[in-house]
């Protein structure tokens, strides 16, 4: 592929205070279940914004709640709670994923965040049983947060995207990194995913969360996200034809 061709990005995180020694992250995947987690926890926890992602070169969108603009990536927390989150609501295709990723560890080191977590969601076959919170984490993100959890890790398979690119990071490097994932249906977005990643944070950072009116907040944000996610199929069909153009 001549170099020309391949798509270029510039990432930049751009704050107002110093982010937390967690930064919790919810990423636009498919069922939008770590998404909706993180968008909840934002509201129920009552967090403001505190910064920012910007993306130079890329095809982005632009959010808006009541009327109003908003950034595609934003960092929200407060002053009492040792956690930063991260809500991104723009789909990044794989090839840039790589930079995406860079640019938020860098940030991270930079700032001293001790550790990063994703909350995510991936489809796959699973019974009523396999309806649970599983983990892959860095050796010292294991140490630290679930020597004790009664959480069970994921048995195979690959992280790719950002969260594939923060684990690959964080593998050899001080920061520690954790992902849950949780079994996602075809439905947009999946409440019942998205409140056992809920569940699994509120667990291991103690922040006494009610799940109860999660339902009253999908109802309110149900149709937004669905917009979304047709977004991100979009894009993810571009992103295939790409990749086929490219090998005919």
């Amino acid at each position: 592929m001549n170099d020309s061709a391949r798509p270029t990005s510039q990432f930049a995180v751009e704050g107002t205070e110093e982010p937390k020694e967690t930064l919790l992250c919810g990423f636009a995947s498919y069922g939008l279940a770590g998404l909706t987690a993180v968008d909840f926890l934002i509201d129920q926890l009552e967090l403001t914004e505190t910064g920012h992602v910007s993306a130079e070169g890329m095809p982005s969108i632009t959010p808006f709640e009541n009327g109003q603009p908003t950034h595609h990536t934003r960092l929200f927390s407060r002053p009492d709670l040792e956690l930063t989150l991260l809500k991104n609501e723009l789909f990044v295709p794989p090839e840039l994923s790589g930079p995406f990723g860079e640019e938020i560890l860098s940030w991270t080191e930079r700032h001293g965040v001790e550790e990063v977590v994703v909350v995510d969601a991936v489809p796959m076959q699973h019974g009523p049983d396999d309806h649970r919170t599983y983990y892959v984490a860095t050796d010292d993100y294991r140490e630290r947060r679930l020597a004790d959890a009664e959480i069970e890790p994921m048995s195979r398979g690959y992280l790719d995207g950002v969260t594939g690119a923060l684990v690959e990071q964080g593998i050899d490097s001080p920061l520690a990194v954790g992902v849950f994932r949780t079994p996602v249906h075809d439905q947009t977005p999946d409440m019942e995913a998205a409140i056992r990643l809920i569940e699994t944070v509120d667990e291991l950072y103690d922040l006494d969360v009610n799940t109860e009116p999660l339902q009253a907040f999908a109802d309110e944000i149900r149709r937004y996200y669905e917009e979304l996610a047709e977004r991100y199929e979009a894009a993810a069909e571009k992103e295939e034809a790409f990749a086929d153009r490219m090998f005919m």
